[in-house]
């Protein structure tokens, strides 16, 4: 393993598990995603593990999907995420808090205001996920018949940022003297006027609160797509994103970090974390016995719909408890989607049904295994340049979150792959980032 580099570890916690039948298993909390109690509780057991951040994802409306799967989906009800990091950051010290805000369907001061408030609260630990919003239902909640389309959705995220970085620096480190003795509270000249007047945007400023503890808080991106792929590049410091195996995920990497080099950026100040669904057991037969039990949770009839997508053939009349039929017809779904089903069927020996509830649960990047064959397996993706550590996802909660917590941890902590402590108290500073320069204030 390499001697100089360690792994960064994010929590995906909105929803608590992206797996469908995650609130289903045995054990499992079944109204996690709403239980504050529960979340204080997890949101602890990740900082004493040492966790770089909290990260939650958002929507601003109910998931399009049909009304068999919507009954049986967790994800209806959570919590708004800066309502309930602000309350988090009450109970922790370290752990970074992240949380996505939506450029289409929201305003740069708003956002600007609500990260600088939560970057204050925290002492520096909060980071802000910028997102186009692609559920087209969000339109109707906001007073739009139609989505915005792709393409003006990024243009106006990139002048977005823009905006909410520069009303960032509305003042300068110093500019509040609150001297009682001669009576200044602030100094005038070291506040500046943002006065931005933009193709999609016209915000006057400042902002009225001082510029947060990180300077700015750390900012994520979660696109895939060529434009997503660029606003990271340019803009981004922690990027998300769902490779499904090493090879892809290294052209991805190389391809992000390229492009920000491109840009005149520090390739090491843009860390690039794939999502990573960890299954640990105490054996690796345990561990796939665990994500067979979890799939098995996943309805049929619902899941059988995400299996014929991915093969882009209606496979419903299908033998369930039958091998997946190797002579299917030829489509014009993506090639490499089949492909990725047919291997996945064949090395794992799965049914149609076990094979559409995968796919109607999680079908993303997953480790399944003992601490020690995960370890290895997040030491290779580091060594290999394909991601600079994870985003887990965890399949089930407590007992995932503290089999991560417990066990995967303290074995990439032996390997020297994981830190045992922080070194700071910021955000920025448990990813190496450095703090930005106020742009209108040396």
């Amino acid at each position: 393993m390499s001697d100089s580099k360690s792994l960064h570890l994010t929590a995906f916690m909105r929803p608590v598990s992206l797996h469908t039948g995650a609130w289903r298993y045995p054990g499992s909390y079944p109204d996690a995603n709403f239980n504050l109690a529960h979340l204080k509780s997890f949101i602890k057991k990740l900082e004493d593990a040492k966790f770089d951040a909290f990260f939650m994802a958002d929507h601003l409306a109910v998931l399009n999907m049909p009304v068999d799967a919507l009954k049986r989906s967790h994800t209806v009800t959570s919590f708004e995420p800066f309502t309930l990091l602000s309350a988090l950051s009450m109970v922790t010290e370290k752990i970074g808090l992240a949380a996505t805000a939506s450029t289409t369907y929201d305003e740069p001061y708003h956002i600007a205001r609500r990260f600088a408030s939560l970057d204050h609260l925290s002492n520096g630990r909060a980071a802000w996920n910028i997102v186009t919003t692609g559920n087209p239902e969000t339109a109707k909640n906001f007073g739009l018949d139609d989505h915005v389309e792709h393409s003006e959705r990024y243009k106006r995220a990139r002048e977005f940022y823009d905006v909410v970085t520069g009303l960032w620096d509305s003042f300068a480190d110093d500019a509040f003297v609150v001297d009682q003795e001669s009576g200044i509270y602030l100094d005038p000249e070291k506040m500046h006027v943002l006065n931005h007047k933009g193709d999609d945007l016209k915000v006057r400023g400042p902002l009225n609160i001082a510029r947060p503890v990180q300077g700015w808080p750390v900012i994520v991106q979660a696109g895939q797509s060529e434009p997503g792929k660029q606003l990271a590049a340019e803009t981004a410091e922690l990027v998300f994103c769902s490779p499904r195996d090493l090879e892809s995920a290294k052209e991805l990497y190389t391809d992000i970090k390229d492009r920000a080099v491109a840009a005149g950026r520090d390739r090491n100040h843009l860390k690039i974390l794939p999502a990573a669904f960890i299954i640990v057991g105490d054996t690796v037969e345990d561990a796939k016995a665990k994500r067979l039990r979890l799939d098995s949770l996943v309805n049929y009839d619902s899941a059988i719909a995400s299996l014929s997508i991915a093969l882009g053939t209606d496979v419903s009349g299908f033998d369930p408890d039958g091998p997946l039929p190797t002579d299917l017809p030829e489509t014009n779904a993506s090639k490499t989607s089949r492909a990725g089903v047919l291997k996945l069927a064949e090395e794992e020996k799965l049914t149609v049904r076990q094979l559409a509830q995968r796919y109607g649960g999680y079908s993303g990047l997953a480790f399944v295994g003992t601490p020690e064959t995960i370890a290895t397996d997040m030491g290779t993706w580091l060594d290999a340049e394909a991601s600079d550590g994870f985003t887990v996802v965890f399949p089930f909660l407590p007992q995932g979150l503290d089999d991560v917590t417990e066990r995967l941890v303290p074995e990439l902590q032996r390997r020297g792959l994981f830190r045992r402590d922080y070194e700071g108290t910021t955000l920025r500073e448990h990813l190496g980032l450095p703090r930005p320069k106020n742009q209108f204030f040396s």
